[in-house]
């Protein structure tokens, strides 16, 4: 399951990894999830960074050497980063180390765990011999630091399983090794192929624990809940539902942390709340240079942020199922004062317990599981193992053509969210700068992905879906037409009024453009290799080193909102390989 993010020019890629880059950004949408208070960071970033760029201008000259290097904080964010991952992170003690981020390569920049748009996440299952689930979330903290807090004491039972799983805001998130030990290879941790890296999806022992859970179904000892029937009459969707799966489905995780205003990071519990509250008053108390007539208050005394995930299960557990009148599969989160909480591996066992046909695997044209460009049985069956599905078979089975079919022409697919349009316009937006409410943040998604997975070419056709945006590239409204029939024009949208939610600049999102809206009307062409008209002209995207339709935008001059930048939730798109593993 992003083109907020940020671009990486290497200037010594082929002109096919560079498409490839810029395609991969589109993707980098999930990042910008309106309920984590991300958005918040977001602004404090993209003002440190715009007030560099001032006083930049402003800067007496410096000699050619020095004036040749670029100011830090005038760069974008790195956004590949590598989590140096502790001794034996399979064990309680490995759990409660906090993992460390660090630049993959330094030259490009540092990696912040504060910044959203770099942020990791880890998330871990636990179950016992007697088929007991928990979940625990061990910490990031950037290389150098402590954490803000201290963390969680986790309990691991003698005899039990632990799984982990990880997650990245931003492109491509490296494991290594924390010191003399190999704490990857100690946590059987899968980054992907050699030389291949899945992009922001991992996992360490995730087949064994799959082994174990399943083990523990089989004997009775863990019940998989039943799915229960949605608002619309139809049961309950899960990760491997149609109607929820986009380019990249099953990606990153539901972990939360806290962020104190010194960008220190904290586990999301009481304690850790209670300890940046008493230390933003001690702060504040000593800062003479921040004395106050009861009117302000100081940076020091802010709340933490809570700095989460982009992931399709954070989408499904937190968004789609509540506007449906769903429950997700929860267990205990030992990190987060035991409350029940949802997390990717309960999500992969519901779905794989309870899920009906038509039912989405991932796909050998997904973006994670491409190796240079091209479909790999090898990565993606290395990509399905991490969660809980089924290798790659015959028949129909992992291809693209069929996937792309099935999400885009059966009533189980995104037919299912155009169906259900009145529940989900009543639902908040992920992101309310790409949509003022789930309806449209889906659909904008939805959109993107057929680019994305090249169902274009695959099919032949023009995508399906034709999107309606505001002057401020909000989307205000979708069409749904058959695949292979002309999408009819959409209407022109009205202003932007106090009462729609307008793209701010603490969210920035694909799809927003300095230019005005003219008539806000298009007609998508008839083909994949069919042209739009000059008033519809979208800017070319790529996919992986071939050209991808354009998407369909009824706003003309505007890159289109990416299904990527649509959600922190969506974290889909085509990332281009490591060069190094």
């Amino acid at each position: 399951m992003r083109s907020t993010a940020v671009a990486r020019k290497d200037l010594t890629q082929s002109s096919r990894t560079a498409r490839r880059e810029h395609a991969r950004h589109r993707k980098l949408s999930k990042v910008s999830l309106a309920l984590i208070g991300g958005p918040v960071i977001l602004a404090v970033v993209a003002g440190s960074v715009f007030a560099a760029e001032v006083r930049a201008q402003h800067r007496p000259q410096r000699n050619q050497a020095t004036a040749a290097q670029p100011d830090a904080a005038a760069r974008k964010p790195d956004p590949n980063c590598t989590l140096l991952v502790p001794d034996n992170p399979l064990s309680a003690r490995g759990l409660a180390t906090p993992y460390r981020l660090v630049p993959t390569d330094p030259t490009l920049g540092p990696c912040h765990e504060a910044n959203p748009d770099q942020s990791a996440f880890v998330e871990a299952a636990i179950v016992t011999p007697n088929g007991k689930l928990t979940l625990y979330n061990p910490l990031v903290i950037d290389k150098g630091t402590k954490p803000a807090a201290p963390t969680a004491r986790p309990s691991v039972p003698r005899g039990s399983t632990v799984g982990i799983w990880f997650g990245f805001n931003s492109a491509e998130l490296t494991l290594r090794a924390s010191g003399r030990r190999d704490g990857p290879a100690r946590g059987q941790c899968v980054n992907g192929l050699p030389g291949s890296i899945f992009g922001q999806f991992a996992y360490c022992n995730a087949p064994a624990f799959f082994r174990a859970a399943n083990a523990q179904i089989a004997k009775g000892h863990l019940r998989i809940p039943a799915l229960g029937r949605a608002k619309d009459g139809l049961p309950c969707p899960t990760t491997r539902d149609f109607s929820v799966v986009d380019q990249d489905g099953s990606d990153n995780v539901v972990t939360h942390y806290l962020a104190d205003a010194h960008g220190r990071i904290a586990q999301n519990n009481a304690a850790s709340r209670a300890a940046l509250k008493d230390a933003a008053r001690l702060t504040n108390r000593g800062d003479r240079h921040h004395r106050h007539n009861g009117g302000a208050r100081s940076a020091t005394t802010r709340a933490p942020k809570d700095l989460a995930n982009g992931s399709d299960n954070l989408l499904l557990t937190q968004f789609i199922d509540p506007a449906l009148g769903c429950k997700p599969f929860t267990a205990p989160d030992q990190s987060g004062d035991g409350r029940a909480t949802s997390a990717l591996a309960l999500d992969e066992l519901s779905a794989a317990a309870r899920q009906k046909a038509p039912i989405a695997l991932v796909p050998r044209n997904d973006p994670m599981t491409l190796v240079d460009g091209r479909s790999s049985v090898a990565k993606t069956n290395a990509y399905r193992t991490g969660a809980d599905m089924p290798a790659v078979g015959a028949g129909a089975d992992g291809d693209g053509a069929g996937f792309c079919t099935t999400l885009f022409s059966d009533p189980a697919g995104i037919q299912r969210v155009f169906k259900d349009k009145p529940l989900f316009e009543k639902a908040p937006s992920p992101d309310p700068a790409m949509a003022p409410n789930l309806f449209g943040f889906l659909a904008a998604r939805a959109n993107q992905t057929f680019t994305n997975l090249g169902c274009d070419h695959l099919l032949g056709a023009a995508d399906p879906i034709v999107l309606t945006t505001n002057a401020d590239g909000v989307v205000t409204g979708a069409v749904l037409t058959a695949l292979g029939r002309t999408p009819p024009s959409t209407g022109t949208s009205a202003p932007t009024s106090p009462s729609t939610p307008s793209a701010s600049p603490s969210t920035p999102s694909a799809g927003r453009g300095a230019g005005p809206t003219a008539t806000n009307q298009a007609t998508a062409p008839t083909s994949a290799s069919a042209s739009p008209s000059p008033a519809t002209q979208q800017p070319q995207g790529h996919r992986y080193g071939s050209p991808t339709a354009t998407p369909t935008l009824a706003s003309p001059g505007r890159t289109a909102p990416d299904g990527a930048s649509l959600h922190p939730a969506l974290r889909y798109t085509q990332r281009p390989l490591h060069p190094r593993e």
